[in-house]
């Protein structure tokens, strides 16, 4: 398996690895899930239990892809989860708590809008399900995508366009993959340029916490998060309300991809890029 996996990291031109290797794990994964049907495993739950499964098996291989293709023996530093020691831990702790205050910062912001404005009524609702599904989607999913996109992608990007192209790489294909091609044409695109300022702005983030990916993960899992909260949970948002303040979407809008949301993450995006330049640190 190892050997199979090795000649696969060296295929040539080397970005076909790149471009296959996604695909690839989650064709496995939902061919094991399927395989698991055989024991019991409802049909319904194909789709997640395969996707889980993909995942598990890029952290099974990241050792690897590390040593074989960056020359690194200490995958999970270059990855951005830890370095060893407290004081990393606590470092760590610190960039998570930042990155969630952003994301609590921003949807605050359009929230209040969108009370003041008759857009949304404040509910309140709040249960232990609830909370468990939020913090399953902040550590879940946020962590998930940042290690794909904002470490594994990033890194790749970084090894074959440099890092300043991979910079803009990285954003790029997040969008893409993140957009729904089934709304309008100013949704859709609205959509496309929140996403990549997150992007943008999730890896500036990494940048600014020297290659620790837990703010960009703080920020990323905390908009999932709480927005997951806000609307099912806390507000009874209109669906009336206008998409340059909520977002596309018509019932399950998307705050970044409206004309509130843009201007915001262009404002954070221009603070974090000002800070990396007062200390000759921004990407190049």
């Amino acid at each position: 398996m190892i050997r199979l996996l090795d000649r696969f990291l060296l295929l040539q031109p080397r970005w076909l690895s790149t471009i296959l290797f996604i695909p690839l794990l989650y064709a496995l994964g939902w061919l094991a899930a399927m395989l698991l049907t055989v024991l019991g495993l409802p049909y319904n739950a194909v789709s997640l239990t395969g996707t889980v499964l993909s995942f598990v098996l890029f952290v099974l291989a990241m050792p690897r892809w590390a040593a074989k293709r960056w020359s690194v023996t200490r995958a999970w530093t270059a990855l951005g989860i830890c370095n060893g020691g407290l004081n990393d831990r606590r470092s760590s702790a610190v960039g998570f708590l930042q990155g969630l205050l952003i994301a609590t910062g921003l949807l605050t912001i359009i929230t209040t809008l969108a009370l003041i404005g008759g857009w949304g009524q404040w509910l309140g609702n709040l249960d232990i399900r609830s909370l468990l599904n939020a913090l399953l989607l902040c550590f879940g999913v946020g962590l998930a995508e940042e290690l794909i996109f904002r470490g594994w992608l990033w890194a790749e990007l970084n090894q074959s366009i440099g890092a300043a192209r991979g910079f803009i790489a990285q954003a790029v294909v997040f969008s893409l993959v993140h957009t729904r091609f089934n709304l309008n044409l100013p949704e859709m695109l609205g959509l496309l340029l929140g996403l990549f300022l997150l992007g943008l702005l999730l890896a500036t983030l990494r940048h600014l916490h020297d290659g620790s990916l837990w703010g960009s993960v703080g920020l990323h899992g905390g908009l999932i998060a709480i927005w997951f909260l806000l609307d099912q949970n806390l507000v009874d948002f209109s669906r009336n309300a206008p998409w340059w303040l909520l977002g596309p979407g018509g019932n399950h809008p998307n705050p970044i991809g409206g004309l509130t949301g843009l201007i915001l993450l262009a404002t954070l995006l221009r603070i974090g890029k000002s800070k990396a330049k007062k200390t000759n640190e921004y990407i190049r």
